[in-house]
């Protein structure tokens, strides 16, 4: 079966149980499931030209397979959201490792046991370690906050060390913060890592998609029951019905085609564009990517490269790592983080999250507050940072939450 695409011009709301809007992985784990195990005609609408959100890969021009917005690496300890994905495409192990660039000199991140040594040589970093492990323990990661806590200065030399190598410039680029705005609830959570563990991540489940993500999104959204429009923004066709004509007035209904939708509408894109950001734009940082293709079969010692204290770009992705395809030529990719300012030429990939933002977006959430049948779902509806895991976790949930709702008995009964 493959995905049944059709023109959103052609099609009749009326004939659809449930709306999803976006075809990433909110809106195609809850489409799936309500098309599977609700038997819901369900209608996906995604303003991109593919499916697949941001983890949408591809062959690019020498034949490297890419990710078009950003690296992907799957990671999780939730076993229900693993092995659903795994129900669509076979997998292959993969586990994540992150160097930091520092000066032309490669080290762990996470900074660990052998970023100490890389730092402080041999003999220093043996004497520090002992400290460390005297002070917290074997295998434990530590904050910068709980190291200087403990007024030694040793320990306060490592913290200074890891803020000033690995983390200040590196956010300064990431969220165009000068170090007096970097939040200190952020640089308290920066760890050290007590451990040769060099992976980025520990969880229980890891791996990538062995063919790519575009192949597990075609066949997740391959049913009988589900159609998908592409090209087609929300904001658009969705005509929204307000209890009145204030500003603030919640949403009394949204109509497709002059007819209002009944049925369940998964809303996974921005909320403030949706109501064409009446309170004005929430703030989010966007990307800007630079491929490069080599003729070498490996460029990189790992799949990421962090620049944390040189050069404009605040990592390197090389995709072969991450994929394991076997390739004469190599392809990477320079990430550039900038302020998200014009939607319709950037994607906003990571939300500016603090209580101002939060109260900007809960005055455009409570527009939706009164619209049972409407569901924002994701890290762009929610206004958070969401890791893929938690997203089809979270997906799973809604899913599950519609169709318990859909088998109570009425009050009638």
């Amino acid at each position: 079966m493959t995905v049944n695409y059709r023109q959103y011009s052609d099609v009749d709301p009326a004939d659809y149980d449930a709306l999803v809007v976006g075809a990433g992985f909110a809106g195609s784990v809850v489409a799936r499931e309500l098309a599977e195990r609700g038997d819901k005609r369900v209608l996906v609408i995604e303003k991109r030209p593919q499916i697949g959100g941001n983890m949408y890969d591809e062959l690019d021009d020498a034949g490297v397979l890419v990710h078009r917005f950003g690296p992907h690496i799957f990671h999780s300890n939730d076993k229900r959201a693993f092995d659903y994905l795994q129900r669509f495409t076979p997998w292959r192990d993969y586990e994540h490792r992150v160097l930091a660039d520092w000066y032309g000199t490669y080290m762990p991140v996470p900074f660990n046991k052998t970023s100490l040594r890389i730092a402080f040589g041999d003999e220093r970093a043996e004497a520090l370690e002992r400290k460390l492990i005297d002070a917290f323990g074997d295998e434990r990661k530590v904050t910068i906050t709980e190291l200087r806590e403990q007024n030694d200065p040793d320990l306060a030399e490592v913290a200074d060390f890891v803020y000033r190598n690995v983390f200040l410039y590196y956010t300064q680029k990431q969220w165009g913060l000068t170090p007096e705005e970097v939040d200190p609830s952020v640089v308290a959570r920066v760890p050290v890592f007590l451990s040769r563990d060099d992976r980025y991540f520990q969880d229980a489940y890891q791996g990538m998609p062995l063919h790519g993500y575009t192949p597990l999104f075609e066949e997740m959204l391959s049913h009988g029951n589900i159609d998908v429009c592409l090209g087609v923004e929300a904001e658009s066709v969705f005509d929204l019905r307000f209890s009145s004509g204030e500003e603030d007035a919640p949403l009394s209904g949204i109509a497709l085609k002059d007819e209002l939708f009944t049925g369940p509408i998964v809303y996974t894109g921005p909320l403030d564009e949706l109501f064409l950001d009446r309170f004005g734009r929430l703030p989010y940082r966007t990307l800007d990517f630079v491929y490069e293709t080599h003729d070498t079969e490996q460029l990189l010692p790992s799949g990421t490269v962090n620049f944390t204290v040189t050069e404009d770009y605040t990592r390197i992705t090389e995709f072969k790592h991450l994929t394991g395809q076997q390739h004469p030529k190599t392809t990477i990719m320079k990430e550039y983080s900038r302020a998200y300012e014009d939607p319709s030429t950037q994607i906003p990939y990571y939300a500016i999250i603090g209580p101002k933002n939060e109260e900007h977006y809960r005055r455009y959430l409570k527009l939706t507050e009164q619209l049972p049948n409407f569901h924002p779902l994701g890290r762009l509806a929610e206004y958070r940072y969401y890791n893929m895991d938690v997203i089809v976790g979270r997906a799973l949930a809604l899913a599950d939450e519609l169709l318990r709702a859909e088998d109570a008995p009425s009050d009638k009964e």
